[in-house]
């Protein structure tokens, strides 16, 4: 039996990203696999991405990458340039050669992780999307490559942990090991089961679970306060309640000051 840990959209936390694999390791996980935004929102991008090349078998690249990576792209959103110098070129050299897509066998069963989808890390599909939207992960691309249709899909992206089987296809969210947004601020990551079957494709048995993970949020926002990273309220309060920042000034959602 193999033990895989599945972790997506660190995000620079790099206080949560070491919860989570010290968490892994307890429970016997025999190799992680990171489905990308690793650095970026966070204070700490750099130490998350040596991290993630120290622990991780492998990485699939995210919007993050993309973006934080590419030295000709203009970033023009608040906090971009900070996150992107806060890197070193190093680290920018690894993101660009990150793939967009893996694949493995397990238990018989194929399964494909990717970013965000099929088409590319930048198109979200949500939790609730169309059957279109859902048959697009078991297809073929040009960013998965050719080959046979995944019995199981495993995506990041939306910080939004969920799973779901329809016609005998799996998919699911990992959720986030940094960021979570799905309004439960303790961390998630995915474990996956089963016989590595090296390229057969006899069935057995198959099993995942998703792992709610509990740690030290003060120490994070002190770290992001330390080094004055932009946005640092707004990346507080998403942390403490797991709601989006879009969402917090309809939601009453702040920051309380000495004076309430």
């Amino acid at each position: 039996m193999v033990r895989i840990a599945v972790v997506s959209d660190v995000h620079g936390n790099l206080t949560a990203y070491r919860a989570v694999l010290d968490d892994a390791e307890r429970r016997g996980a025999d190799v992680v696999l990171n489905l990308g935004d690793v650095a970026g929102k966070g204070p700490r991008g750099s130490a998350c991405v040596a991290l993630t090349r120290e622990r991780c078998a492998l990485t699939v690249k995210g919007n993050w990458e993309v973006v934080l990576s590419e030295d000709a792209r203009r970033l023009t959103r608040p906090g971009m340039q900070w996150w992107r110098a806060e890197l070193t070129d190093d680290d920018r050299a690894w993101m660009r050669g990150l793939p967009l897509a893996h694949h493995l066998r397990l238990s018989g069963r194929l399964v494909r992780f990717v970013h965000a989808s099929t088409d590319s890390p930048f198109t979200r599909i949500w939790r609730h999307h169309s059957q279109a939207e859902f048959d697009s992960f078991f297809e073929q691309t040009p960013l998965t490559g050719e080959g046979p249709a995944p019995d199981v899909v495993v995506y990041g992206d939306l910080h939004h942990a969920y799973s779901e089987v329809i016609g005998g296809r799996t998919l699911i969210n990992c959720g986030s090991a940094g960021n979570p947004l799905d309004e439960d601020p303790q961390l998630s990551y995915l474990l996956l089961e089963g016989e590595d079957d090296d390229g057969g494709e006899r069935p057995a048995a198959f099993a995942y679970q998703f792992v709610r993970v509990p740690y030290d949020l003060d120490a994070e926002v002190a770290a992001a306060r330390a080094v004055s990273m932009p946005l640092t309220e707004a990346y507080e309060v998403e942390l403490r309640t797991g709601v989006y920042r879009s969402l917090h000034s309809e939601r009453g959602l702040r920051i309380p000051t000495a004076d309430g």
